[in-house]
């Protein structure tokens, strides 16, 4: 059963009201990286490809006024790592799932991810694959977490365990 909204935002820090959906929450947009060098998955571990910081700019509503103090991606066509702004911790008896806003989708823009197992704490990431041009402005509302009650076995202890933390 997937749990209420505003359960969800009782592991989600910070989070503003607006964010606080029926049945999960909004995640927000921190960071835009460009993946410059292969990565490797083995036998033996994993290795994560060098990453490049986009860096946002300051850019005018369309009234000619900025938009208060947020930067401004602008992301051509093309594949691009976010990382959330959020802290998500997973709790026991848990699975977070999370999926993009849909005004993502109706920009032509994806969002990848995987699942989140449950004693999983961090600012997680996802795989942005942007189809049309677009802006996303910092602290932009892109994705949705929900928790869903699930039976485990121990509790996540890996490699991203307090990840951008």
């Amino acid at each position: 059963m997937y749990r209420a909204g505003s359960f969800v935002a009782s592991h989600v820090e910070p989070t503003r009201e607006d964010q606080t959906q029926p049945n999960g929450v909004d995640l927000t947009l921190d960071a835009v990286f460009e993946q410059r060098e292969p990565g490797r998955i083995g036998l033996d571990g994993k290795e994560i490809g060098e990453r490049q910081v986009r860096e946002p700019e300051q850019v005018g509503t369309g009234a000619g006024e900025l938009d208060d103090d947020a930067g401004t991606y602008y992301l051509e066509e093309g594949s691009y790592v976010v990382r959330y702004g959020e802290t998500i911790s997973i709790p026991e008896g848990h699975v977070g799932f999370v999926y993009p806003r849909s005004s993502l989708m109706r920009n032509s823009c994806m969002l990848n991810t995987a699942v989140w197992d449950a004693g999983y704490t961090g600012k997680g990431e996802g795989l942005l694959q942007v189809h049309h041009d677009v802006e996303l402005v910092e602290g932009a509302r892109i994705a949705q977490l929900v928790l869903a009650e699930a039976e485990h076995d121990g509790e996540y202890d890996g490699t991203y365990q307090g990840e951008n933390l």
